[in-house]
């Protein structure tokens, strides 16, 4: 791991700051925070007006004068300035006054696997402002696989997929390490872009900000697998006229769509595959492949790497949040590490 097990246990608090959400968990109060990371600020005054889902709320529904901005993208802090206000408001006045009364407050921290020295003081930068002495950075692979409560301490190979909203980590875990891992920069973002360019260069239409997520454009159930509805209606404004419009989608052409840009995962795990030792390769063939991150919920995913792959593919039970439980059972002293003594001579 990053950090030994026992740097993490004396670690009050636990942020994984996603580009979608931000997640704080409190040691002894479990997951407090849980809101989209988003901020929303006045530029002629430059007071914060709203965080959160409210900040949320306002994406494309503000005048000039008001700015939702997002300063975390790809699991790396873009702004330390806006996030650790962010924070502050997320976390609460009264939660805030309790920590302050831990003597040397110490926290932990997800970081993106590959991350740059940069990223990484980014992220330290922006806890420390919040009053923590001493920041721990643990690996999002690493704290998504014990979030879903998988054996990355026993020598058994297991691989992890963290489907985020700006990129793709792949990993195969042994040991409580990471064997071999790749980072694409493709994500639910991707995604939603690819699904805005289908419907506006095949139908003409604009979709709402709010409705880009596909699977919150009416595509409900099954309907991005091959046997959901053949077709949905899906409302937005028209190109030319600017005027609301509906139209009825093929549903086969958005998985058409949907299913382009996730080509690169699957390059993604076969160069993850290649690079691994053949004795872990034989343990997936097992115990499969598992799936967490938000995006990881988008119908007919896990099928399409369970075609290309051949192995079983799962979706942890709550596949968003996993990284931010794994670094809280971290903190919690949940998680046993693997004892090696060393052999007499």
């Amino acid at each position: 791991m990053t950090v030994s097990l026992e740097q993490l246990r004396r670690c009050h608090l636990a942020v994984d700051l996603g580009a979608a959400r931000t997640r704080v968990f409190v040691k002894g109060a479990g997951l407090v925070v849980d809101e989209p990371s988003a901020a929303a600020v006045n530029t002629r005054t430059g007071a914060l007006i709203a965080v959160g889902e409210l900040a949320e709320r306002m994406t494309g529904r503000t005048p000039d004068y008001i700015r939702v901005m997002r300063p975390v993208s790809g699991g790396t802090v873009i702004d330390i300035d806006m996030a650790q206000r962010m924070l502050r408001h997320l976390i609460g006045e009264k939660l805030r006054r309790t920590l302050r009364r831990k003597p040397r407050l110490r926290a932990a921290a997800c970081t993106p696997h590959d991350a740059d020295p940069l990223a990484q003081r980014a992220a330290v930068e922006t806890l420390v402002g919040l009053g923590a002495r001493r920041v721990e950075l643990v690996d999002t692979l690493i704290a998504a696989a014990v979030g879903c409560d998988l054996p990355v301490e026993r020598p058994e190979g297991t691989m992890i997929i963290v489907c985020g909203a700006a990129t793709t980590q792949i990993a195969v875990l042994s040991l409580g390490s990471i064997v071999t891992a790749e980072r694409i920069p493709v994500g639910g973002d991707a995604i939603d872009h690819a699904v805005v360019q289908h419907l506006r260069q095949h139908h003409e239409l604009m979709l709402p900000s709010q409705s880009v997520r596909p699977l919150q454009i009416a595509l409900s159930g099954n309907g991005l697998t091959p046997h959901g509805p053949e077709s949905t209606e899906i409302h937005g404004r028209d190109v030319a006229t600017g005027l609301a419009r509906s139209v009825h989608v093929d549903t086969a052409a958005v998985r058409h769509a949907i299913h382009t840009p996730l080509t690169a995962v699957l390059d993604g795990i076969g160069k993850v595959l290649r690079d691994c030792p053949p004795d872990l390769v034989a343990d997936l063939a097992d115990r499969g492949i598992t799936m967490v991150g938000g995006s990881a919920l988008l119908p007919g995913f896990d099928q399409m790497l369970r075609d290309a792959t051949g192995v079983p593919v799962y979706i942890a039970e709550r596949p968003d949040i996993c990284a931010v439980l794994g670094l809280g059972a971290m903190l919690e002293g949940k998680v046993q590490p693997l004892t090696l003594t060393p052999v007499a001579r």
